[in-house]
């Protein structure tokens, strides 16, 4: 018989055992989604207090660059601005006319002079946008062009005067002035900043 009450006490505290196991198991399970939750929720809490913030400090920086960057850019628009105006062959051949020169000598002292206005303001490409650059370096490659075409269809001993006069014909025969063109996309530009 003892031995009967000792397996039947033994069984009870196995029993007893399995059932605080389990119930010291299910503890620490609601424990720790509970715990889980609070961190969840405490992660969503911050992280859109976190996003805010560094919205804010995003904003603040942008303004802070724009402050800086577009009084730069606006001069860059006006020195292309400038440029163009320089190397229209209207300006250029007003501005650079000396009484006696033959074509040639003028055909040389527009090419430098285009060329030195470029290198001039070559660095102002940054502060452009990629499609108001390249219409700057068309101009001005379309402006040494219309010299130089105009100088081959000349004779050897023409003046710059008969140069001035055939430029002037070819940008009479222009339908849209390249000039005008590239001043509007600066314009443009200038207007979507």
């Amino acid at each position: 018989m003892q031995i009967f009450v000792f397996t039947r006490i033994n069984f009870t505290n196995t029993l007893q055992f399995r059932m605080d196991a389990l119930t010291f198991l299910l503890d620490i399970l609601k424990y720790t989604l509970s715990g889980f939750f609070v961190i969840l929720g405490s992660y969503f809490l911050f992280k859109s207090q976190f996003d805010a913030y560094y919205n804010l400090k995003e904003l603040e920086y942008r303004s802070s660059v724009l402050k800086d960057v577009l009084p730069l850019r606006l001069q860059a628009y006006e020195r292309m601005t400038l440029f163009i105006e320089r190397i229209n062959p209207s300006n250029l051949l007003l501005r650079l006319h000396v009484s006696g020169m033959s074509a040639k000598e003028m055909q040389n002292l527009i090419l430098t002079e285009v060329r030195a206005e470029y290198q001039h303001n070559l660095a102002q490409q940054i502060y452009l946008t990629n499609d108001a650059w390249q219409i700057i370096k068309r101009v001005k490659d379309d402006t040494i062009s219309i010299i130089n075409s105009a100088v081959k269809n000349l004779p050897a001993d023409a003046s710059a005067v008969d140069l001035s006069k055939v430029v002037f014909s070819r940008l009479d025969s222009i339908e849209e002035n390249p000039y005008e063109l590239a001043l509007l996309v600066i314009k443009k530009d200038i207007q979507e900043m």
